[in-house]
Protein backbone atom coordinates (compact mmCIF):
# COMPACT_ATOMS: atom_id res chain seq x y z
CA UNK A 1 0.00 0.00 0.00
CA UNK A 2 1.75 3.69 -1.13
CA UNK A 3 1.21 6.87 0.39
CA UNK A 4 1.02 9.51 -2.09
CA UNK A 5 2.00 13.42 -1.29
CA UNK A 6 1.52 15.73 -4.61
CA UNK A 7 2.41 18.95 -3.65
CA UNK A 8 0.64 21.02 -6.11
CA UNK A 9 0.06 24.49 -7.56
CA UNK A 10 -2.99 25.27 -4.72
CA UNK A 11 -3.60 22.25 -3.35
CA UNK A 12 -1.54 19.57 -1.73
CA UNK A 13 -3.51 16.03 -3.08
CA UNK A 14 -3.04 13.25 -1.11
CA UNK A 15 -4.18 9.44 -1.41
CA UNK A 16 -3.76 5.97 -0.19
CA UNK A 17 -3.57 3.34 -3.15
CA UNK A 18 -3.26 -0.15 -3.08
CA UNK A 19 -2.52 -2.70 -6.02
CA UNK A 20 -3.66 0.45 -8.39
CA UNK A 21 -7.09 0.58 -6.31
CA UNK A 22 -7.51 4.27 -4.45
CA UNK A 23 -8.34 3.77 -1.32
CA UNK A 24 -8.67 7.19 -0.15
CA UNK A 25 -7.76 10.57 -1.04
CA UNK A 26 -8.09 14.45 -0.07
CA UNK A 27 -6.51 17.31 -0.30
CA UNK A 28 -5.71 20.58 1.54
CA UNK A 29 -5.31 24.23 0.44
CA UNK A 30 -1.31 25.33 -0.05
CA UNK A 31 -0.28 28.10 2.55
CA UNK A 32 2.60 28.89 0.64
CA UNK A 33 5.35 28.10 3.70
CA UNK A 34 7.22 25.53 5.50
CA UNK A 35 3.95 24.73 7.57
CA UNK A 36 2.67 23.03 3.89
CA UNK A 37 4.76 19.71 5.47
CA UNK A 38 3.30 19.71 8.86
CA UNK A 39 -0.23 20.30 7.29
CA UNK A 40 0.88 17.18 4.68
CA UNK A 41 1.73 15.06 7.27
CA UNK A 42 -1.08 14.95 9.54
CA UNK A 43 -3.38 14.88 6.88
CA UNK A 44 -1.89 11.74 5.51
CA UNK A 45 -1.52 9.95 8.88
CA UNK A 46 -5.27 11.09 9.12
CA UNK A 47 -5.88 9.07 5.52
CA UNK A 48 -3.83 6.20 6.62
CA UNK A 49 -5.55 5.88 9.88
CA UNK A 50 -8.92 5.70 7.83
CA UNK A 51 -7.47 2.64 6.04
CA UNK A 52 -6.61 0.86 9.28
CA UNK A 53 -2.93 0.10 7.84
CA UNK A 54 0.43 1.55 7.63
CA UNK A 55 2.08 2.64 4.32
CA UNK A 56 4.50 -0.06 2.97
CA UNK A 57 6.01 2.94 0.44
CA UNK A 58 5.41 6.46 -0.17
CA UNK A 59 5.98 8.64 -3.32
CA UNK A 60 6.57 12.52 -3.21
CA UNK A 61 5.84 14.59 -6.47
CA UNK A 62 6.53 18.48 -6.59
CA UNK A 63 6.74 21.02 -9.26
CA UNK A 64 10.00 21.41 -10.53
CA UNK A 65 12.87 19.93 -11.27
CA UNK A 66 14.24 16.88 -8.85
CA UNK A 67 17.96 16.16 -9.07
CA UNK A 68 18.28 12.77 -10.25
CA UNK A 69 21.09 11.76 -7.97
CA UNK A 70 19.82 13.24 -4.60
CA UNK A 71 15.97 13.35 -5.14
CA UNK A 72 16.08 16.77 -3.90
CA UNK A 73 13.89 19.76 -5.89
CA UNK A 74 16.32 21.60 -7.67
CA UNK A 75 14.36 24.45 -8.63
CA UNK A 76 10.26 25.36 -9.44
CA UNK A 77 9.80 28.67 -10.86
CA UNK A 78 9.17 30.85 -7.80
CA UNK A 79 6.73 27.89 -6.48
CA UNK A 80 7.24 26.04 -3.08
CA UNK A 81 10.73 27.98 -2.68
CA UNK A 82 11.04 26.42 1.13
CA UNK A 83 11.14 22.73 -0.49
CA UNK A 84 14.32 23.83 -2.69
CA UNK A 85 17.07 21.44 -1.95
CA UNK A 86 14.92 20.30 1.14
CA UNK A 87 15.45 16.59 1.64
CA UNK A 88 12.00 15.08 1.45
CA UNK A 89 13.46 11.45 1.49
CA UNK A 90 14.97 11.88 5.40
CA UNK A 91 11.79 14.15 6.10
CA UNK A 92 9.37 11.07 5.66
CA UNK A 93 11.25 9.07 7.10
CA UNK A 94 10.98 11.27 10.25
CA UNK A 95 7.30 11.44 9.75
CA UNK A 96 6.46 7.79 8.48
CA UNK A 97 9.28 6.23 9.04
CA UNK A 98 9.49 5.07 5.07
CA UNK A 99 11.51 6.82 2.98
CA UNK A 100 10.46 8.30 -0.35
CA UNK A 101 10.58 8.48 -3.87
CA UNK A 102 10.14 11.75 -4.93
CA UNK A 103 9.40 12.90 -8.92
CA UNK A 104 8.44 15.97 -10.62
CA UNK A 105 4.67 16.09 -11.02
CA UNK A 106 4.27 16.28 -14.56
CA UNK A 107 6.67 13.07 -15.17
CA UNK A 108 4.91 11.23 -12.33
CA UNK A 109 1.32 11.38 -13.64
CA UNK A 110 2.96 10.91 -17.09
CA UNK A 111 3.64 7.39 -15.42
CA UNK A 112 0.18 7.00 -14.26
CA UNK A 113 -1.33 7.17 -16.91
CA UNK A 114 0.74 4.53 -19.42
CA UNK A 115 0.68 2.33 -16.26
CA UNK A 116 -2.54 1.93 -15.28
CA UNK A 117 -4.57 5.09 -16.56
CA UNK A 118 -6.15 6.60 -19.53
CA UNK A 119 -3.25 5.92 -21.73
CA UNK A 120 -2.31 2.44 -20.42
CA UNK A 121 0.28 0.32 -22.35
CA UNK A 122 1.34 3.11 -24.67
CA UNK A 123 5.54 3.84 -24.55
CA UNK A 124 5.67 6.69 -26.24
CA UNK A 125 3.89 9.48 -25.21
CA UNK A 126 3.42 13.68 -24.08
CA UNK A 127 1.86 14.82 -20.79
CA UNK A 128 0.69 18.24 -20.47
CA UNK A 129 -1.05 19.47 -17.32
CA UNK A 130 -2.59 23.01 -17.11
CA UNK A 131 -3.61 24.71 -14.21
CA UNK A 132 -1.03 26.71 -12.06
CA UNK A 133 1.91 26.37 -14.53
CA UNK A 134 2.16 24.31 -18.02
CA UNK A 135 3.64 20.74 -16.62
CA UNK A 136 4.97 18.43 -19.06
CA UNK A 137 6.69 15.28 -19.18
CA UNK A 138 7.69 12.70 -22.39
CA UNK A 139 8.38 9.25 -22.56
CA UNK A 140 10.29 7.35 -25.73
CA UNK A 141 10.09 3.55 -26.14
CA UNK A 142 8.36 2.88 -22.42
CA UNK A 143 11.45 5.52 -20.70
CA UNK A 144 9.92 8.77 -19.17
CA UNK A 145 13.09 10.81 -20.20
CA UNK A 146 14.84 12.54 -17.55
CA UNK A 147 18.09 13.62 -18.85
CA UNK A 148 21.37 14.30 -17.15
CA UNK A 149 20.61 16.40 -14.98
CA UNK A 150 16.74 15.60 -14.48
CA UNK A 151 15.22 18.48 -16.74
CA UNK A 152 14.81 16.30 -19.86
CA UNK A 153 10.91 16.31 -21.20
CA UNK A 154 9.64 18.53 -18.23
CA UNK A 155 10.01 22.31 -19.00
CA UNK A 156 7.33 21.99 -22.10
CA UNK A 157 6.00 24.96 -20.22
CA UNK A 158 9.03 26.91 -21.26
CA UNK A 159 9.25 27.14 -24.71
CA UNK A 160 9.06 30.40 -25.86
CA UNK A 161 5.88 31.00 -28.10
CA UNK A 162 6.13 34.96 -28.31
CA UNK A 163 9.48 36.66 -28.78
CA UNK A 164 8.30 39.61 -27.50
CA UNK A 165 6.60 38.63 -24.78
CA UNK A 166 6.87 39.19 -20.95
CA UNK A 167 9.94 37.82 -18.72
CA UNK A 168 8.90 34.69 -17.34
CA UNK A 169 10.17 34.17 -13.94
CA UNK A 170 12.33 31.45 -14.95
CA UNK A 171 14.24 33.60 -17.32
CA UNK A 172 13.47 32.77 -20.74
CA UNK A 173 11.28 35.32 -22.56
CA UNK A 174 7.46 34.68 -23.83
CA UNK A 175 7.25 31.13 -22.37
CA UNK A 176 3.76 29.61 -22.80
CA UNK A 177 2.95 29.39 -18.66
CA UNK A 178 3.58 33.34 -18.24
CA UNK A 179 1.49 33.75 -21.24
CA UNK A 180 -1.02 30.86 -20.63
CA UNK A 181 -1.88 29.57 -16.85
CA UNK A 182 -3.75 30.27 -13.28
CA UNK A 183 -0.54 32.49 -12.46
CA UNK A 184 -0.78 34.64 -15.75
CA UNK A 185 -4.53 35.30 -14.43
CA UNK A 186 -3.24 35.58 -10.59
CA UNK A 187 -0.63 38.32 -11.65
CA UNK A 188 -3.14 40.38 -13.84
CA UNK A 189 -6.35 40.58 -11.33
CA UNK A 190 -9.28 38.43 -9.96
CA UNK A 191 -10.42 36.15 -12.85
CA UNK A 192 -9.86 32.41 -12.79
CA UNK A 193 -9.72 29.52 -15.06
CA UNK A 194 -12.99 28.58 -14.08
CA UNK A 195 -14.17 32.15 -15.13
CA UNK A 196 -12.59 31.66 -18.04
CA UNK A 197 -13.62 28.25 -19.31
CA UNK A 198 -17.22 28.25 -17.56
CA UNK A 199 -19.08 31.50 -19.95
CA UNK A 200 -18.09 33.27 -22.59
CA UNK A 201 -17.87 36.23 -20.35
CA UNK A 202 -13.45 36.23 -21.11
CA UNK A 203 -13.56 34.68 -24.66
CA UNK A 204 -10.63 36.53 -25.58
CA UNK A 205 -8.62 35.21 -22.82
CA UNK A 206 -10.01 31.75 -23.33
CA UNK A 207 -8.85 32.13 -27.03
CA UNK A 208 -5.71 33.51 -25.86
CA UNK A 209 -4.58 30.62 -23.88
CA UNK A 210 -6.21 27.81 -25.87
CA UNK A 211 -3.62 29.44 -28.63
CA UNK A 212 -0.74 29.44 -26.56
CA UNK A 213 -1.31 25.67 -25.31
CA UNK A 214 -2.31 24.58 -28.96
CA UNK A 215 1.58 26.20 -29.89
CA UNK A 216 2.93 24.22 -26.63
CA UNK A 217 1.66 20.90 -27.50
CA UNK A 218 2.61 21.19 -30.69
CA UNK A 219 5.98 21.52 -30.14
CA UNK A 220 5.93 18.82 -27.79
CA UNK A 221 4.42 16.58 -30.48
CA UNK A 222 7.10 17.93 -32.90
CA UNK A 223 10.19 17.05 -30.30
CA UNK A 224 9.29 13.80 -29.13
CA UNK A 225 7.08 12.34 -32.01
CA UNK A 226 4.22 10.70 -29.80
CA UNK A 227 1.54 7.82 -30.62
CA UNK A 228 -0.82 10.00 -27.73
CA UNK A 229 -0.93 13.38 -25.97
CA UNK A 230 -2.60 12.89 -22.65
CA UNK A 231 -3.85 16.48 -21.24
CA UNK A 232 -4.30 16.92 -17.91
CA UNK A 233 -4.53 19.27 -15.01
CA UNK A 234 -8.43 20.62 -12.97
CA UNK A 235 -9.28 22.72 -16.52
CA UNK A 236 -9.38 19.42 -18.48
CA UNK A 237 -12.67 19.10 -16.20
CA UNK A 238 -14.26 21.14 -18.74
CA UNK A 239 -13.46 18.29 -21.04
CA UNK A 240 -13.99 18.78 -25.17
CA UNK A 241 -13.87 22.34 -24.78
CA UNK A 242 -9.99 22.55 -24.03
CA UNK A 243 -9.57 19.66 -25.99
CA UNK A 244 -10.73 19.42 -29.35
CA UNK A 245 -9.40 23.41 -30.18
CA UNK A 246 -5.70 22.36 -28.95
CA UNK A 247 -5.97 18.62 -30.84
CA UNK A 248 -7.21 21.05 -34.06
CA UNK A 249 -4.36 23.54 -33.92
CA UNK A 250 -1.51 20.52 -33.46
CA UNK A 251 -3.05 19.16 -36.41
CA UNK A 252 -3.13 22.11 -38.00
CA UNK A 253 0.35 23.04 -37.69
CA UNK A 254 1.92 19.60 -37.48
CA UNK A 255 4.43 18.77 -39.91
CA UNK A 256 3.83 17.47 -42.59
CA UNK A 257 4.52 13.41 -42.74
CA UNK A 258 4.57 13.28 -39.45
CA UNK A 259 1.02 11.16 -37.85
CA UNK A 260 -1.00 12.82 -35.92
CA UNK A 261 -1.09 11.97 -31.92
CA UNK A 262 -4.33 10.91 -30.56
CA UNK A 263 -5.39 12.94 -27.87
CA UNK A 264 -6.99 11.97 -24.15
CA UNK A 265 -7.95 13.15 -21.18
CA UNK A 266 -7.77 11.23 -18.34
CA UNK A 267 -11.19 10.80 -16.58
CA UNK A 268 -9.82 11.51 -12.75
CA UNK A 269 -7.54 13.93 -13.55
CA UNK A 270 -6.76 14.98 -10.27
CA UNK A 271 -5.61 11.50 -9.37
CA UNK A 272 -2.74 11.53 -12.46
CA UNK A 273 0.50 12.15 -10.24
CA UNK A 274 -1.08 10.00 -7.45
CA UNK A 275 -1.12 6.99 -9.46
CA UNK A 276 2.30 7.50 -10.65
CA UNK A 277 4.00 7.85 -7.30
CA UNK A 278 2.09 4.32 -6.97
CA UNK A 279 4.06 3.01 -9.32
CA UNK A 280 7.36 4.60 -8.93
CA UNK A 281 7.07 3.88 -4.94
CA UNK A 282 6.48 0.37 -5.79
CA UNK A 283 9.16 -0.15 -8.01
CA UNK A 284 11.49 2.55 -7.82
CA UNK A 285 14.64 1.87 -4.86
CA UNK A 286 14.08 4.97 -2.66
CA UNK A 287 17.07 7.28 -2.83
CA UNK A 288 19.12 6.91 0.35
CA UNK A 289 18.62 9.24 2.89
CA UNK A 290 21.36 12.05 2.72
CA UNK A 291 20.68 14.46 5.52
CA UNK A 292 17.61 14.11 8.72
CA UNK A 293 18.69 17.30 9.56
CA UNK A 294 15.63 20.10 9.70
CA UNK A 295 16.13 22.05 6.49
Amino acid sequence: MELCIDFGGTEIKLAVIDDARVLSSGSIPVQGGAADLADAAAAARQLLAGTGRRAEAVGIAVPGVVGPDTGRMLHANAKYDFLRDFDLNAWSVREFELPAVVENDARAALVGETSIGSAAGERDAVLVTLGTGIGTAAMIDGIPLRGRTGHAGILGGHVTVDLDGPVCPCGNVGCGEALASGRTLRDAGDVTMSDVFATDAHADIRDSFLHVWGAVVTTLVHSYDPTVVILSGGILRAGAAVREPIESYVTAHLWPSMTAPRFVVPPEPELSVARGLSVLARATPPHATHSQEDQ
